[in-house]
């Protein structure tokens, strides 16, 4: 079967020339570039209004890594800490002393719940 001659193709609806003349004059910009500690340079565009300040850290699309205005002094990336688990945290705050006297505290509480389950028996 054959398509019709009126068939648009290759558009879609409300597609059409898309000169300043449709969408209306773009604002200002200004282009900032940063530097990340890879050496990669990124440069967004910001408005250029006088009250919109650029900020000062940018993050690296590129690596994740925190780019700054200064090439030759970017920015440290982050330090990760590793995971940790509730036993490290806990030996954070506790001296081993500490530890054995809880424990040996706990332990005779529950020795002493259980000889009073047995007499009660």
């Amino acid at each position: 079967m054959a398509t019709a001659g009126h068939a648009i193709r290759g558009s879609r609806v409300g597609a059409g020339p898309l000169g300043e003349s449709e969408r209306g004059e773009a604002a200002p910009r200004v282009r900032v570039s940063y530097w990340c500690a890879n050496g990669h340079e990124t440069t967004p565009s910001f408005s250029a209004n006088e009250d919109v300040e650029p900020p000062e850290f940018w993050d690296c699309p590129r690596c994740g890594f925190p780019a700054g205005l200064d090439a030759a002094n970017p920015p440290e990336p982050a330090r990760n800490e590793p995971y940790k688990t509730h036993l490290a945290y806990v030996k954070e705050r506790r001296s081993e002393a500490d530890g054995a006297a809880l424990l040996e505290e706990a332990l005779a509480t529950l020795r002493a719940r259980r000889t009073g389950l047995r007499q009660a028996s």
